[in-house]
């Protein structure tokens, strides 16, 4: 995903950003539920790969308190540079504990893990594990494997419960793809809701 990830930054292609924009209305019901979960009271999210700050902010002005983490300069310097409640760090999303961002209630990845290899991937899951409190959940948005050029490289439901092996499966719905360009819509997204499981069962 580096490789890749960097280059779409370099140069401006960014279509996963584009889509997020048209979906603003899905992401909505998404964080709705989960608010309602926690009766209604916003906690502590981690937006992983955060880009350019777009679902940040959302939760950010919905009240959560919100860190913002992408390994891409300029993604977070232009996330920065939007202002809004939420903040923003240059990091790793395999390596959570170096960034000092403590414990959190709500995971949000809408890129990381699907472009990330099998060690990596596995890293980002230990990384949420060791930062989620007791109840804490992930908000995971996966592209199925393809072969489409600059995308992250997709990943199967198999692939986020082996590296998951810690949280339940909540619930895995089809990402809404209205408006998003036909390569996009090819990928097959799908949301994933996990769940910490208690380490007393």
């Amino acid at each position: 995903m580096g490789r890749g990830y960097a280059l779409a930054y370099r140069l401006g292609v960014t279509p996963w950003e584009q889509a997020g924009e048209r979906a603003s209305e899905s992401m909505a019901r998404l964080l709705d539920r989960e608010e309602q979960d926690r009766d209604g009271r916003p906690g502590r999210a981690v937006d992983l790969g955060c880009g350019r700050g777009q679902h940040a902010h959302e939760l950010a002005r919905r009240g959560w308190e919100v860190v913002g983490v992408d390994a891409q300069e300029r993604a977070v310097e232009a996330a920065r540079a939007t202002g809004g409640g939420a903040r923003f760090v240059v990091g790793d999303v395999t390596r959570l504990a170096e960034l000092g961002i403590g414990p959190a209630d709500l995971f949000l990845d809408v890129g990381c893990f699907h472009g990330l290899d099998a060690g990596g991937r596995q890293a980002e899951a230990e990384a949420i594990s060791a930062a989620a409190v007791p109840g804490a959940t992930v908000l995971l948005l996966a592209f199925r494997p393809h072969h489409l050029p600059l995308l992250p490289s997709g990943a199967t439901q198999g692939d986020v419960e082996q590296a998951f092996a810690r949280w339940d499966l909540l619930a895995v719905e089809p990402a809404d793809t209205t408006g998003m360009p036909a390569p996009l819509r090819r990928t097959a997204p799908h949301w994933y809701r996990l769940g910490l499981r208690d380490a007393a069962a």
